[in-house]
């Protein structure tokens, strides 16, 4: 090690060269410490004559220092010197007195061998380490941090009531069912929504909801040639009429004759956070309306709110942003968590496949996979699978501006012209590129909440640095499970 390398300390500041000395054996030992901002390793190399003994020299400046050396992949510190729990488990530290005649060299008067304790599970919060040559060494997060995390944030959640969801003003649109059906759906794009609960006034309560993927839904019956829904009709179908439909459609599909009646999901100002988390992820939905009712009887209801998981992330990362260490699992890259979707790596053929598809695809492609996969967006990539953009399911009401869905064939137009015709639909305060949100395998799990909580973002594309490869995705529902146990 160039013993000129230093601490990076302030100009003018006394320097003082240091020896660090690991005596106990190893192929390869680094040290990490308080003065690379535990971010960088610096090797160490053996002492001539003395394989077993390895040491770097290193110019510090005066003061109080923290360090730890990492030994064939494993986080260790030396019992033979001074020791200390710190923030980042049992660390060595060293004081520098501000004499610079004063050289201190670090006792190495050790017999040889391996008795150090292995350290990985106390040095669980660093978040990544960088090599000299810019190549990076990952933790693994262990099952003890998972468990702590979780705990954390169930008790969070289960404390915490709908009423903290909502906003001190806004507005909740709403849909009668007798609305036809082409009618709602331009609602829905102007509005800037990708669904509405739908509000019976003969039964006077509310009982579902309409959505991007019901619009899917009608767009793919009309391309069915055998489909008894003509576009003529679309525009005099009511939403009641196109659900009794959705029902036949589902008992012709499944092949069973009981009549299909999904219950409308809701739930009230004061359910607790996790079980409105908990319904989302069980009953496959992106909202539930919150709902409350004057009476026993259910009468007189009031739309409250539309709780989704990105409000609920929202309130977890507000709680949570001054003491996020208490979360040992937010400190870990994703890479090093099970969340999200990957791409599988050559010889993984047990992990599910990430759905991704070439501007050049269909539209028709694209809406089946969304449907069949049941995912709520594709990557669009390029021949090197680099990310070029993503289609979401809300990007389908794009098709009701000037009756498009009227005019196109699903099977000729791709999903690049899409995209363009649907292009001039955003508004200025939601440019393409916030839509495309990215992020890095290295990048910490607290990175990626606090990105997902913006309103907006559902899902993060995750990239290689520079190519912008496509490596995985990384959801809300992914965060959920995660914390859940899902």
């Amino acid at each position: 090690m160039d013993p000129g390398r230093d601490a990076g300390g302030v100009a003018g500041t006394v320097l003082i060269p240091m020896r660090f000395v690991w005596p106990y054996g190893g192929r390869s030992v680094f040290l990490c410490g308080s003065f690379t901002r535990w971010s960088e390793l610096l090797p160490m190399s053996p002492v001539e004559g003395c394989p077993t003994v390895f040491q770097v020299i290193y110019n510090l400046p005066p003061g109080y220092h923290q360090y730890k050396f990492f030994v064939d992949g494993e986080w260790r510190h030396d019992e033979h010197q001074p020791y200390v729990p710190g923030e980042y488990g049992m660390v060595n530290t060293v004081f520098l007195a501000t004499d610079p005649n004063y050289i201190p060299v670090l006792n190495s008067d050790v017999a040889p061998g391996n008795s150090m304790d292995v350290d990985n599970e106390a040095f669980r919060r660093v978040v990544r380490v960088r090599l000299t040559d810019g190549s990076e060494v990952l933790p693994r997060i262990s099952e003890a941090d998972v468990q702590i995390s979780r705990q954390r944030i169930s008790a969070f959640l289960s404390s915490h009531t709908a009423y903290e969801l909502l906003p001190e003003s806004g507005k909740v649109v709403a849909l009668d069912v007798d609305l036809p059906v082409k009618q709602a759906f331009h609602i829905l794009h102007e509005q800037g929504i990708f669904m509405a609960p739908l509000w019976d006034f003969c039964k006077g309560q509310f009982v579902g909801v309409l959505s991007a993927l019901d619009f899917i839904l009608i767009l793919r019956e009309l391309g069915n040639h055998g489909s008894n829904l003509t576009e003529e009709e679309l525009e005099t179908h009511s939403i009641s009429a196109w659900k009794e439909g959705k029902s036949y459609l589902n008992r012709q599909n499944n092949g069973h004759g009981a009549v299909f009646s999904r219950r409308f999901i809701h739930s009230g100002p004061y359910d607790n956070l996790k079980d409105i988390a908990v319904k989302i992820l069980q009953k496959e939905v992106s909202t539930v309306p919150v709902i409350h009712c004057s009476s026993e009887h259910a009468s007189f209801p009031q739309l409250l709110h539309l709780a989704s998981l990105s409000g609920i992330l929202k309130c977890i990362c507000r709680y949570f942003r001054h003491c996020s260490s208490s979360l040992p699992a937010l400190q870990f890259p994703i890479c090093a968590i099970p969340v999200g979707t990957w791409v599988p790596k050559i010889g993984e053929s047990n992990r599910r496949p990430l759905a991704m598809l070439r501007p050049t695809a269909s539209l028709a492609s694209a809406l089946n996979l969304l449907v069949q996969a049941q995912v709520s967006s594709i990557p669009i990539v390029d021949d090197n699978d680099s990310l070029l953009d993503i289609y979401c399911r809300s990007d389908i009401t794009a098709l009701a501006k000037n009756r498009a869905y009227t005019h196109i064939n699903l099977d000729e137009m791709t999903v690049h012209q899409a995209l363009q015709l649907g292009q001039d639909a955003y508004s200025p305060y939601e440019l393409r590129s916030q839509r495309c949100q990215m992020c890095l395998r290295s990048d910490s799990l607290h990175k990626v909440m606090e990105r997902l909580a913006n309103p907006g973002v559902r899902r993060l594309v995750i990239v290689e640095a520079g190519s912008k490869r496509v490596e995985g995705i990384v959801s809300l529902s992914d965060i959920f499970k995660f914390f859940l146990g899902g």
